[in-house]
Parts: C-alpha cells; sequence; structure tokens
C-alpha cells in the first residue's frame, strides 16, 4: 500500500542512492562529471527537509521552513514570513551539509567495501544492459563478504551467518 511516513533512516537511506553515482565516477575514474546534478539536488533537498520540516537534525525538533501567509486573510499579503535569523539560516545551511557530507563519506565507505561487488555489476550490465533483483542480488553476494545491512535500518540479522541480503525487488 502507499505509505505517507518515511523514518530517518530511510531518508538517509535514499540520500545515500542518490550520491551513489558521483561518488562511483569519484571511485572509478577518479573524476566527476555534471551527470549526478539532479541527483544532488534530490539529495540536497532531502536533508533540507529533514532540518527545516521534520526536526531530523542537530538543531532540534523544530520546523524552520518560512510559511507563506494566506492572501485571503485580512491584512496579509503575498510575501513571506522569515521565522528565523540570519545566523538559524546559517545554522540550517551549515546542517545540511554535514548531512551530505556525512552521507558522502558512508557511501564512499560502502562503495570502497564493496569494490568487488561494484566491479561485477558494472560487468554484468556492460554484457546485458540490465539486472533484475534476483540476480543483482546474486552478483553482490558472490562478490561481497558479509555482513550486509539493510538500507535504512542498523541491524544485522542472525540468519546465514549475521548476513542480510538488500532487497532489491521494489526497483530500488
Amino acid at each position: 500500500g502507499d505509505r505517507f511516513l518515511l523514518t530517518q533512516s530511510e531518508l538517509e537511506s535514499r540520500i545515500h542512492i542518490l550520491l551513489a553515482g558521483t561518488i562511483t565516477e569519484e571511485i572509478v575514474y577518479e573524476d566527476i562529471s555534471t551527470g549526478a546534478q539532479n541527483d544532488l539536488e534530490r539529495a540536497t533537498e532531502i536533508a533540507r527537509s529533514m532540518v527545516m520540516d521534520y526536526g531530523m537534525s542537530h538543531l532540534g525538533r523544530v520546523n524552520f521552513r518560512e510559511a507563506s501567509r494566506n492572501i485571503f486573510l485580512p491584512g496579509s499579503g503575498e510575501e513571506r514570513m522569515q521565522r528565523h535569523s540570519e545566523k538559524t539560516a546559517r545554522e540550517i545551511d551549515e546542517e545540511v551539509s554535514r548531512i551530505i557530507e556525512k552521507s558522502i563519506d558512508t557511501v564512499r565507505h560502502i562503495l570502497e567495501l564493496r569494490r568487488k561487488a561494484l566491479d561485477a555489476v558494472a560487468q554484468r550490465l556492460l554484457d546485458i544492459e540490465s539486472i533484475e533483483g534476483e540476480e543483482l542480488k546474486q552478483i553482490i553476494e558472490d562478490n561481497s563478504s558479509g555482513p550486509f545491512i539493510v538500507p535504512g535500518t542498523t541491524e544485522q540479522s542472525r540468519r546465514n551467518t549475521s548476513k542480510i541480503v538488500p532487497d532489491f525487488s521494489d526497483g530500488a
């Protein structure tokens, strides 16, 4: 069914996924391209929403989003109401950057740790252009040492010698 709520770890995992392409370029080619522009925008907007809307940051459980005033209410116009100071705006920007940098470090660590699997997946994609979930899962298992962590969690399973294989059936 439809889901309308996301946890902080799920949002962080979405950021990781969005950053994986550019970090892969950096690792493999020792350079980056403009190809990740949209992914960077989306990752940054998720991080900004975590800070400004959801209270999922070191700044606390506070909503910092600017509110539009309703033009139909007496005494209101279309102007934006600034609900925080320039200092707070700077802190918000710093917190968004911190979340992105932490995510970049996490993604880089995972990709470096799983470099053999990354190369095997890339080679298979060059051969056949598309990989289904079960085949992807098998390639990763064959080319990685455990334990696997399920994206969006910090839990490790006790089955299969502490391995959890990521579920790729949802198209992620």
